[in-house]
């Protein structure tokens, strides 16, 4: 035991022997991560290769006959577009183009209409994976970003308060004071944000659809994204306290009742009191 030891001994304090030690430490932890981390890692890739596969196959049968097998825009004879070039919009504009129902487009017109979605949540997401791995873009964001949920009563109030001076100066010209939409040059509508889904509203904000302005996270933080949309979400609870509301979309709609249920009414007493008249007359000069 003591020969043994001595053995031992004088060979650990050789310089050689730390070395060994040393090798021999990272080969355990590299096998220890080896047959560890790489399975999930491996698997997460080939998870979301899978999911680009699919999205790619959706993508050529449903959207490139208007933006291209590898979304790069197509043009018509006459160099009149057809569908935008994609690479680089990101998976956010795909989740809200085709979550709002815009797209695929029925027809050409002026604008996108919203209407019931042509693919499932999860077709959807295959395809935005697949834009997205075209070029880098905005991603869709989670319910974190855009909710109020977690914050005490303070703090949305303050949140509010900050939204509604943000939409106040950047939203109103277009959406109405109210989020009620409105009319848009060129047939276009900015729609009513009421009915609109915090996420989509989030994902208009970042991706800038048709002729909505672009707020990037650069001129417009996350945070200040999320106080808008409790802005919008106050507004759903606010009474009418003005009596009827005739569509919340200004003098356009209280003009039109004003000529309709005001002018409209006078000329018809008018012309009621004209022809009550005319009898009346008719019916004395007989008697005489």
């Amino acid at each position: 035991m003591n020969r043994s030891a001595g053995f031992l001994s004088r060979h650990r304090r050789r310089p050689l022997a730390g070395a060994v030690v040393l090798l021999f430490g990272l080969l355990v932890a590299g096998g220890a991560y080896t047959a560890l981390s790489p399975t999930s890692s491996a698997g997460a890739a080939q998870s979301d290769e899978a999911l680009i596969a699919q999205g790619r196959e959706l993508f050529i049968a449903g959207c490139s006959f208007c933006h291209g097998v590898n979304g790069e825009g197509q043009t018509d004879v006459d160099d009149k577009l057809i569908g935008p070039n994609l690479v680089g919009v990101g998976a956010a504009a795909v989740d809200f183009q085709m979550g709002t129902g815009r797209m695929p487009l029925a027809a050409p017109g002026a604008q996108a209409p919203v209407k019931s979605g042509a693919y499932s949540d999860d077709e959807i997401a295959a395809i935005a994976a697949y834009v997205a791995s075209l070029a880098p873009g905005p991603a869709i964001p989670s319910e974190a970003d855009y909710s109020t949920e977690g914050m005490t009563a303070e703090e949305k109030e303050e949140a509010i308060v900050r939204g509604g001076q943000i939409f106040l100066t950047n939203c109103t010209a277009c959406h109405n004071f109210t989020g009620a939409g409105g009319a848009m040059p060129w047939g276009g509508k900015a729609p009513r944000l009421l009915d609109t889904s915090p996420k989509h509203i989030y994902e208009a904000m970042l991706t800038g659809p048709q002729s909505m302005d672009t707020f990037s996270n650069g001129n417009l933080s996350p945070e200040a994204k999320r106080d808008v949309i409790a802005y919008i979400e106050s507004m759903k609870e606010q009474p009418g306290y003005g009596g009827f509301s005739l569509g919340s979309v200004g003098p356009v709609g209280e003009g039109l009742w004003a000529w309709v249920g005001g002018i409209g009414v006078m000329v018809a007493f008018a012309v009621w009191i004209a022809a009550h008249t005319t009898r009346s007359s008719k019916t004395k000069g007989n008697k005489a």
